[in-house]
């Protein structure tokens, strides 16, 4: 199993390099950052900073949108930063949320979510690719590589990802959930003649190391929140029989509004209806022992990389036992199961 570190860009940026920086000295594989321009700092600009003060650290967004940026510019960027660095980039996408809700846009599509996945692959991948009537490739891109992992809830878009997505993002830890998922997305790869088993898996989710139990649940509450978020447009499109878990779709029900000026930030007010139960269940939260316990139960179902959101008051600690503990064990366990 692969381990992600999820962070966000605030400044000083110096602090984000930092972080990625002591991720890989722990034995992290990639680096993912928040992409909402207003939000927070430009992630691309970091990501060179990143990549120039690291090795083999992968590094891009959890999660950008094709409605905020042009995606002709998001292929160049990666294939810039794949020239200048040699092919350590990774494109997460989704329809959008923060980036676009916070100036009161709306999510895409899936239908041009699809067709943005397929321009930026293929122009990040060093091919031509047909784009408003127009056939266009990078003439300065030589071999350029670029996965596009999909962020996906819905039923529609999980089928999206198994159609066409190198791999699958799921933002909770749920295990329940995610057995359902990840089983839909494969489903959806088989149905049209992919190989299912060619489809990376990546759960994501807060990562906390501490005993405080109450501490650690409140400081990363707001996840339950901006889950919530993708939640409640399931909910609005099929209804309250939507054809997903319970488990994702009944905490929902106390959720009165959101203020995304505080998205992703530890004791965000907007996240009080979110149980203690559900904080538990969508995070890794406790003792290594208790994150190596679930980790496994992921690793189990298909899942091939952790990604752990660093959005708490124990960033250095939990990369820390992580890289001494955590990590160690999942790859111990893999020798085992072989």
């Amino acid at each position: 199993m692969d381990f992600g570190a999820v962070l966000q860009t605030n400044p000083p940026s110096a602090r984000t390099v930092q972080l990625a920086k002591l991720a890989e000295d722990h034995g992290f594989s990639h680096v993912w950052t928040f992409d909402s321009h207003l939000l927070w700092q430009e992630p691309y600009v970091i990501y060179s900073k990143i990549l120039a003060e690291t090795r083999k650290i992968i590094v891009g967004p959890m999660v950008t949108n094709p409605a905020t940026r042009d995606w002709t510019v998001t292929a160049s960027t990666y294939a810039t930063l794949n020239e200048m660095y040699g092919n350590r980039t990774i494109c997460g996408i989704g329809r959008g949320d923060s980036a676009v809700r916070v100036t009161n846009g709306a999510p895409t599509n899936l239908k041009t979510l699809r067709e943005s996945i397929h321009v930026i692959r293929e122009l990040a991948n060093s091919r031509s690719v047909e784009y408003n009537g127009a056939t266009l490739q990078f003439p300065w891109s030589v071999g350029s590589k670029l996965d596009v992992w999909v962020a996906a809830y819905g039923p529609l878009a999980l089928k999206l990802t198994g159609e066409v997505g190198d791999g699958f993002i799921l933002q909770m830890a749920d295990l329940d959930v995610a057995e359902w998922m990840i089983k839909t997305v494969r489903t959806a790869a088989a149905n049209v003649g992919r190989d299912p088993e060619s489809i990376k898996f990546c759960v994501a989710a807060p990562m906390y190391i501490g005993d405080d139990v109450q501490h650690m649940r409140d400081q990363c509450r707001w996840f339950g929140g901006m889950v919530g978020n993708h939640v409640a447009d399931i909910v609005a499109k099929y209804g309250a029989d939507a054809p997903v878990p319970k488990a994702l779709t009944d905490y929902i029900k106390g959720r009165e509004g959101y203020d995304y000026n505080e998205h992703g930030r530890a004791g965000n007010t907007h996240a009080d209806f979110v149980p203690d139960e559900i904080v538990d269940r969508f995070c890794l939260l406790g003792t290594a022992d208790q994150h190596i316990e679930k980790l496994k139960s992921l690793k189990e179902m298909g899942v091939d990389q952790f990604a752990g959101y660093l959005q708490h008051d124990n960033k250095e600690e939990t990369l820390r036992v992580y890289g001494e503990t955590v990590i160690p064990a999942l790859a111990e366990h893999i020798v085992a199961k072989a």
